[in-house]
């Protein structure tokens, strides 16, 4: 019984929820994931939590409590196909921000088949730890205010 009270509309167990896009097939997209981990990070659990985005299409129960429950829901997408923005609205939530890498700290969207070769890069040297950092400021700040 507990449990389920702990995910019931209403009961807080992390102020803020983030929806993010991991899409592993770009740079935006794990730099989405990478910053909103970082976020988590900076700003403790209770403040925020990065929610499971394929739980709200498939009805998780403590997904749908914990996102009732949040002051502020926000989505981080790095491309303009806004997949974790979509998703969230489809599941009937409205994200208080939804935020867009391309958009928002201008990344330019690299997708990582573009460089399959003989030389295969890892995940890594398509990410940039300066977008990353800048990626996770503004989620920071766009909670905080």
């Amino acid at each position: 019984m507990a449990e389920e009270q702990q995910f019931q509309a209403g009961v807080n167990t992390h102020e803020n929820v983030i929806f993010s896009c991991f899409g592993g097939a770009s740079n935006t997209g794990i730099t989405s994931g990478l910053a909103s981990l970082e976020a988590v990070k900076e700003l403790g659990l209770t403040k925020a939590a990065i929610m499971c985005l394929g739980g709200l299409p498939t009805n998780v129960k403590p997904v749908f409590g914990k996102t009732k429950a949040a002051k502020k829901i926000i989505t981080v997408d790095g491309c303009p196909f806004e997949c974790a923005r979509k998703v969230v609205e489809q599941a009937g939530f409205k994200p208080t921000k939804s935020i867009v890498l391309t958009r928002d700290i201008s990344m330019k969207k690299k997708g990582l088949s573009e460089d399959i070769g003989k030389e295969i890069k890892g995940v890594m040297d398509y990410i940039s730890d300066d977008e990353v950092k800048r990626a996770k400021d503004f989620i920071v700040k766009t909670i905080m205010e």
